[in-house]
This record gives C-alpha cells, structure tokens and sequence, in this order.
C-alpha cells in the first residue's frame, strides 16, 4: 500500500509438551512449502534488513516472523511493495523498475500455506493518503477529503472497495486452484490513524473532520477482506484489533506504523519492525489453529 510506489508482539507458538505429546497449536501447525504474496504492508519497505531492494522486501517482516515461529513451514517470500491483485496474477514490475514475475507462480500443489495481504494499491492506497495530507496541512476544521472522496453524493473510496472484492476473490480461486490443500490466510491491514478521535493533527496533517471518515474507509477494506476470505473458503488475520493503540499519533517507542515523516525504519504510512511484529501475531495465529 504508498511513495515509494509501494505502498507484526514478538510471535511465541507454544510447543510445550506434556510427555510426549504435542501442543495442540503445534499439532495443527501446517508444515513445507509457506508462500508470502502480497503488497508492501507485507514486503517492509525500509525495514533493515532490505533483502530485495526492486520489490523492498524485508528479513524482519511478518512472513518471515511467521515462518521463524512455525518452524514446519519453509518460507518462499514474493510480496513486492506497490502490489495490486493483478500483479499477483500477472508479471509487473517492481519499485526499481525490474520485472517481477506473477506472485501466484510461486505457489505450488504442494504449498501448504499462502497468506495474502493485498487490496490496499487497488483502491488506491498512495494518492488517498497524499491527497488528504495535502487538503488538510494548511488548516485542520473540516472534512475537505471527505468532501472530495464524496463530492456528488457517491463515496468513491466505498466503490473501489465493492470494486476490488472480486479480485480479491479472484486471487484466493486463483491460490485454491495451484494449491488445493493449502491453508489460506488473507491479511488484514492494521489501523494507521486512531481507532478513536480526530486525529493529531499537524503531526499527521489530516483535518479534523476527515480521521473519522478515513478510519471508516479503513474499516470497511478490512471488512471486505474478511468477508472475501469467508465466502472462498480461506481464513482471516485480523490486525486492526492489535494495533489499536499503536497508531501513527503514538510515540516512536509505541507506534506500529509511521506517519508523514517517520521516526523508524519505515516508508511513510507502513508499519516499522514493531508493526510487523504485530502483525505476526494474529498471522501466526491463523496459519496454526
């Protein structure tokens, strides 16, 4: 999801054992080949350390802390930031302008896990968040991109969220189709802005009326998501709960994802390591129930 054309709670899976027997999280836990598609929130943008650079992709992201927990899994990580749907069907390009091959073929009939954190770019996760930086830095009363994104009577931003649920079907058919016994995970995307209030604005330069509208626009491409994964037989990671409490409007020791002008590692409006962690968690979670 962001400007660099792109744009999770340290994970513990318990393996404890009561004589010989096995946890039951570990028990479940799915073990080979751990695919990793999706868009920037999953890849890391400037997180150290950067292990592709065209597609800047992080060691300290959540596939990696997953598959550092679970240790069944191998991973194979191909999320690329600036990742639409369709770059993970078909052949695109990444961040240095190198091609990058369609994410969907590292997936294989015998992967037996695929977590997919994607929708953000579809709706157009970069020009938003510029867009109404912009229209409210110079003044914080009112709602200008509220006003903007609904001028007319039709809220755009809900459309291109009805608009990118079939491709986002479309991708999971697509994972069950290579993949027939994978255990699927959509990735939700963590909160940016307070789950609460109107904001801290001029350190996040969003007027005062528009944080409630963003943070529901936010809620709804969750939802989506979720509702995307339930009808194609995957399952859901929910990291908006988590996050809460760790936004933008936080402290650098406390936040999980960065603002307008980071403090951590991060591209501007992604999650730092801390994020990322954090968003391992539910990941974690979901791959071993």
């Amino acid at each position: 999801m962001n400007p660099l054309r792109v744009h999770v709670a340290v994970v513990v899976v318990a393996v404890a054992a009561v004589g010989a027997a096995a946890s039951p999280a570990a028990a479940a836990a799915p073990s080979g080949r751990y695919v990793a598609l999706g868009d920037s929130y999953t890849s890391g943008p400037l997180i150290s350390d950067q292990i592709d650079l065209n597609c800047v992709r992080s060691s300290r992201n959540y596939p990696h802390l997953v598959a550092g927990a679970v240790t069944s899994l191998s991973l194979v990580d191909v999320s690329c930031g600036g990742a639409t749907t369709g770059d993970i069907l078909n052949a695109g390009s990444g961040t240095l302008g190198l091609p990058v091959p369609a994410q969907i073929a590292a997936v294989t009939a015998g992967t037996a896990l695929v977590t997919v954190g994607i929708g953000g770019n579809d709706i157009g996760f970069s020009s938003i968040v510029t867009t109404c930086a912009q229209d409210g830095i110079g003044n914080p009363f009112g709602s200008p991109c509220k006003n903007r994104y609904t001028a007319g009577g039709a809220d755009q931003l809900q459309a291109r969220i009805a608009a990118t649920a079939p491709k986002v079907a479309a991708v999971i058919q697509a994972v069950r189709a290579k993949a027939p016994n994978a255990r699927i995970v959509v990735v939700g995307y963590p909160a940016i802005i307070p789950d609460s209030g109107n904001g801290c604005w001029p350190v996040v330069p969003f007027a005062f009326g528009d944080v409630p509208y963003l943070r529901g626009t936010a809620k709804a491409l969750n939802s989506m998501l979720a509702q995307a994964a339930a009808a194609n037989g995957a399952r859901y990671a929910d990291t908006y709960a988590p996050s809460v409490g760790h936004d933008v409007c936080k402290g650098k020791s406390t936040r999980w994802v960065e603002g307008l002008v980071p403090e951590n590692a991060a591209a501007p409006f992604h999650p730092n390591a801390a994020g990322e962690q954090g968003m391992a968690g539910p990941v974690t979670a979901q791959a071993t129930a």
